[in-house]
């Protein structure tokens, strides 16, 4: 066992106590309260007053204009690729480095994903060079659309994935975008309450999704949400997540093949007061990250990943990046943090790795099989502290 590995456990030991989670749920506001008022009133289900108030402080809270409250995240960006008009054998792009529901999103419509490579910096979409592979790869035909030359299949869309609620800088990538004419749907399921040059993520792109899962900053048990400035997508978003069901007084009849995919009342609830206590929460957060950031300021060996630059980030996953030389040691540094009941995780494998991604489109990706070499990903629970 090195040194190194020691070193970093017993710094460790010093703010992540024993059998601590990398992210668990904190629970203290009014959750008991609100979801008992669900039960003691039978509003259990899709239709509630707590799905439309959690819809609106969510709306308050990302400045989003219209947001429709979702079963789960990958759901909310399958449904959100849909009606940005992804269509069959269209390629996405989207980084390398990110979890597996937003290629999966992308294949559950019959599209292709697309890999291309990350910043250093952010951990995002690195937009220059993407944009350079594009102009080695990809040809804009006369109707605007834009197109793989080597397979000959549209490009049609771009999923910025805002990685451990870091921000992608979100300016230049849109730049590149609207160059190509492909439209942006950002996956900010890690990012509530992280902003870019001042504004909440998920407010550049056509949509955006963000997620309510038991290890989010705030949860709903299971949830996700749909964000847009659109009306109209606004509108199709409800429409297609209550399985297109017209409004009517008695009669069952739809209009379209929908999606049965609207957040119950319940979880609402449960949202609703996860919502309330956001501000503490990212409070915690950022204290957390600082406190990690001088427990290991001193150690060559290893940085933490700090918030990119114009960025407020909700460090909903604090990163020590190991120094080149020391990538080796990433397993042996997470299998001895495990084994002292301190959970660490390495990222998520590349998705063009994974056997079922093996055949897709990827631009060469040095930085991301790099960094996905050397991180590891810390306990982050709101309130844990230096002791």
């Amino acid at each position: 066992m090195s040194t190194i590995s020691k070193e970093i456990l017993n710094r460790l030991e010093k703010i992540a106590p024993a059998s601590s989670c990398l992210h668990e749920p904190t629970f203290n506001g009014n959750e008991w309260n609100y979801v008992k008022q669900c039960i003691d009133t039978n509003w259990v289900s899709s239709v509630g007053k707590f799905v439309d108030r959690f819809e609106a402080m969510l709306a308050e809270i990302t400045g989003a204009s219209y947001v429709t409250a979702i079963v789960n995240g990958t759901s909310a960006l399958h449904l959100a690729l849909q009606i940005a008009g992804v269509k069959k054998d269209d390629e996405v792009l989207m980084p390398a480095m990110t979890f597996v529901a937003t290629a999966n999103a992308v294949i559950y419509c019959n599209a292709i994903p697309h890999f291309v490579d990350i910043s250093q910096q952010t951990l995002g979409i690195d937009s220059a060079r993407m944009d350079l592979y594009l102009s080695e790869n990809a040809e804009k035909r006369e109707d605007g659309t834009t197109w793989n030359k080597n397979t000959n299949q549209r490009i049609s869309a771009c999923i910025p994935m805002h990685c451990f609620g870091h921000p992608v800088a979100m300016t230049p990538l849109n730049d590149v975008c609207k160059k190509w004419n492909i439209t942006i749907i950002e996956d900010a399921a890690e990012a509530l309450g992280s902003y870019y040059q001042q504004q909440h993520v998920g407010n550049i792109g056509k949509l955006s999704i963000i997620s309510f899962n038991g290890n989010k900053i705030t949860t709903t048990g299971g949830g996700g949400a749909i964000l847009t400035n659109d009306q109209t997508l606004a509108q199709k978003a409800k429409h297609l997540s209550t399985t297109a069901k017209i409004a009517h007084p008695f009669e069952i009849a739809h209009d379209e093949i929908g999606f049965n995919y609207r957040m119950p009342n319940i979880n609402a609830a449960l949202g609703c007061a996860q919502l309330e206590t956001l501000p503490n929460f990212l409070q915690q957060k950022r204290v957390l990250a600082k406190q990690y950031q001088t427990l290991f300021n001193d150690m060559s060996e290893v940085n933490i990943f700090n918030e990119p630059a114009e960025s407020r980030s909700n460090y909903w996953l604090n990163t020590l990046i190991l120094k080149d030389q020391y990538s080796a040691l990433r397993n042996e540094i997470i299998e001895l943090t495990n084994t002292h009941k301190i959970m660490t995780r390495p990222a998520w494998n590349l998705l063009p790795e994974l056997t079922m991604y093996q055949h897709c489109p990827s631009m060469n990706l040095p930085i991301a099989k790099d960094l996905q070499q050397r991180i590891v990903c810390l306990p982050s629970t709101p309130g844990l502290e230096l002791n």
